[in-house]
C-alpha cells in the first residue's frame, strides 16, 4: 500500500479489494469539481499517514454502477470500509480456556491473526469537502488497533504542509451546502437549458460533444470518434463537455443518452462511440452524416411545404400502411445488408412478430423521401399501423425494457378488442371527460360524486385523451354521449340514469349484484 492512491477501474475490482482484509477508503470525485481536487490532495496525504489501508479514487460519472451502489449523488463523497474480527471457538477450546485462563491472551492474539477478515460492508460515509471530518473518519477505520492511541490523525497537519492546511481552513468556513456539488446540477430553468442545448446541437450540421478537444481528446472513446470523422473527411465542430457541467448533465437528459461522446447530425443524435464505430466499419457513416434528402430529384421538391410531392407522399403512406408492422431496411430479412437492419430483424423474430419489409436500396426515391416523410434520417425504420416507432436503437432499448411486446400487443388489437379490454378492466368502469379528481364536464362530475357518496370503488378512462376510444365506444355501446358507466362489462347508462338510481337509493345495489 505505502501511501499510494489508486484509481478503481471496475466494480469487480472494487469487490475484490473489499474482501482483502484491509481497511478501504473510497473517494468519489469529478474532474470538473474544484472541491474534489482540493480534497484529493488531503486524501493523498492521508494515504501516506495510514499505510495499512487501501485508498482509492472513483470517478463518479464514469462508473455509474459503483456510484449507484453507494447512493452517490454529490461529490466529493467518501465511503469507508473497516475490517471485522471474527472469533470463533469450538466447545473444546472454550473448556480449555476456562481451565487455562492464563493462556487467554495468547489464544486471543493467535486467533486474531488467523481470523482477521473484512465483512465487505461500508461502515461510514462523508459527503462534501470537510478535511477534518475526513481525517477523523479515516483514523477510526484505519488507525491503530489499540484504544490507547487517538483515532484522529494529528499527523495530517505535519504531513500536509501549509497549502493543504490552508485548504482545511477555507473549507472549514464553507457551509455544508458549499461542500458538496451534486453530480447533476442546473443553474438555469429546464426550458432555458433545453433551448441552449437545441441551439448547440444545431450549431453545425455535424456536431460532436466530447471530452476535451479534437486536438487534445481527454478520453479514449472521444479520441476514436475524432479519428473516424477525420478519416471519413467529415467536417465537424465540437463542444468540450468538461468545460461546462450544465451542458454535460443537461445533454444526457435532452438526448436520453447517458454517456459521451455524442455525435449529432442536423440536430439529431446519431449515437455514441459504439454506433459511430459500427457505422464506420459498415460504410454507412458518411452517408448518414450527409443530408441527401435536401438535394431534390424524384418526388422531393423544395416548393412543397412538406418537402414531398403529393404523388410521392401518397405512395409512402401506402407503403408504411401496407402491413400492420412494416420495416424499411437495407436488404431483405433473409439477407440484411447492414448490421442495424439485421439487428431489428433478429429482435422481431425473437419476439415472434410478423412484419412486412421494403428494401430501400432498390428504390432511391423511397429511400430519400421516407427520411423527409418520417423526419428520421437513417435506416432501418420500423412502423406500426402506419406510425413510426423508431430505428434500431429505440427498438433494442424497448426490447430490453419489455416495452416492445407491450406496444405490439396494444397496437395489434382491433378497436373492438381494445374497447372490451378497457370496459372489463374494472368491475365498475366509468368513461368520462377528465379524471375523477379533475372532471372536465358537469355530468362527469355528478356521476363521480354519486359513486363516491355510495363508497363505490371504480376505474375510469378519460375519453378526451383518446379520440379513437371516444368515437369507437359510442358505436360499441350504442350510446352517443358521455359519461358512460359499466358494471361487469355491461352498460348501466349515462348521467341521467345514474342520478335516478342514486336518488332512488338503488345505485349501490345495482353495482353490487
Amino acid at each position: 500500500m505505502g501511501g499510494a492512491v489508486k484509481d478503481i477501474a471496475s466494480k469487480s475490482e472494487l469487490d475484490n479489494i473489499r474482501q482483502s482484509g484491509a481497511p478501504v477508503v473510497l473517494h468519489f470525485w469529478a474532474s470538473w469539481c474544484d472541491a474534489s481536487k482540493q480534497m484529493d490532495q488531503v486524501f493523498s496525504h492521508l494515504a501516506t499517514d495510514f499505510p495499512r489501508a487501501h485508498f482509492f479514487r472513483v470517478e463518479a460519472e464514469e462508473h455509474p454502477e459503483i456510484s449507484e451502489a453507494y447512493s452517490v449523488s454529490a461529490v466529493p463523497y467518501f465511503v469507508f470500509f473497516k475490517v471485522t474480527l471474527l472469533l470463533k471457538f469450538s466447545p473444546l477450546e472454550k473448556n480449555q480456556m476456562k481451565s487455562s485462563l492464563f493462556m487467554l491472551p495468547f489464544c486471543f492474539v493467535w486467533l486474531q491473526f488467523l481470523c482477521l477478515c473484512s465483512d465487505g460492508k461500508a461502515v461510514d460515509t462523508l459527503e462534501g469537502a470537510d478535511p477534518s471530518s475526513l481525517a477523523n473518519k479515516v483514523g477510526r477505520v484505519a488507525g491503530s488497533s489499540t484504544s490507547a492511541e487517538p483515532a484522529a490523525p494529528a499527523s495530517l497537519g505535519l504531513a500536509a504542509g501549509p497549502t493543504i492546511l490552508e485548504t482545511v481552513k477555507e473549507n472549514a468556513k464553507a457551509t455544508s451546502k458549499d461542500r458538496a456539488q451534486p453530480l447533476s446540477t442546473t443553474t438555469t430553468t429546464t426550458e432555458a437549458l433545453n433551448t441552449r442545448l437545441e441551439k448547440l446541437t444545431n450549431s453545425h450540421p455535424v456536431m460532436l460533444f466530447m471530452k476535451g478537444t479534437p486536438e487534445e481528446p481527454r478520453c479514449g472513446f472521444s479520441k476514436n470518434v475524432v479519428n473516424i470523422l477525420k478519416e471519413e473527411e467529415v467536417e465537424f465542430r465540437s463542444f468540450d463537455i468538461l468545460s461546462d457541467n450544465e451542458v454535460r448533465e443537461g445533454l444526457k437528459k435532452f438526448s436520453n443518452w447517458p454517456t459521451y461522446p455524442q455525435l449529432y447530425s442536423n440536430g439529431e443524435l446519431l449515437g455514441g462511440a459504439d454506433i459511430v464505430i459500427a457505422m464506420h466499419e459498415s460504410g454507412e457513416l458518411k452517408e448518414a452524416l450527409t443530408d441527401e434528402a435536401g438535394k431534390g430529384g424524384g418526388g422531393i421538391t423544395s416548393g412543397n411545404a412538406g418537402g414531398l410531392s403529393e404523388s410521392l407522399r401518397a405512395r409512402l403512406e401506402g407503403l408504411v400502411n401496407s402491413s400492420p408492422v412494416m420495416l424499411f431496411m437495407k436488404g431483405k430479412p433473409q439477407e440484411p445488408k447492414c448490421g442495424f437492419s439485421g439487428k431489428v430483424v433478429e429482435i422481431l423474430n425473437q419476439e415472434k412478430i410478423k412484419f412486412g419489409s421494403f428494401d430501400i436500396l432498390l428504390d432511391d426515391e423511397v429511400r430519400q423521401g421516407l427520411k423527409v416523410y418520417s423526419n428520421w434520417s437513417s435506416y432501418p425504420q420500423l412502423y406500426v399501423k402506419g406510425e413510426l416507432l423508431g430505428g434500431s436503437d429505440i427498438v433494442l432499448e424497448m426490447q430490453k425494457s419489455g416495452e416492445l411486446k407491450q406496444v405490439f400487443s396494444e397496437k395489434g388489437k382491433s378497436l373492438e378488442d381494445r374497447l372490451k379490454s378497457l370496459i372489463n378492466s374494472e368491475k365498475v368502469m366509468l368513461f368520462m371527460k377528465g379524471s375523477p379528481d379533475e372532471p372536465k364536464c358537469g355530468f362527469s362530475s355528478k356521476v363521480v360524486k354519486a359513486l363516491r357518496d355510495e363508497d363505490v370503488s371504480f376505474g375510469s378512462f378519460d375519453i378526451l385523451s383518446d379520440e379513437e376510444v371516444r368515437q369507437g365506444i359510442k358505436s360499441f355501446s350504442n350510446w352517443p354521449t358521455f359519461p358512460q358507466l359499466y358494471y361487469k362489462g355491461e352498460l348501466v347508462g349515462g348521467c341521467d340514469i345514474i342520478m335516478e338510481l342514486s336518488s332512488g337509493g338503488d345505485l349501490k345495489a345495482t353495482l353490487s349484484e
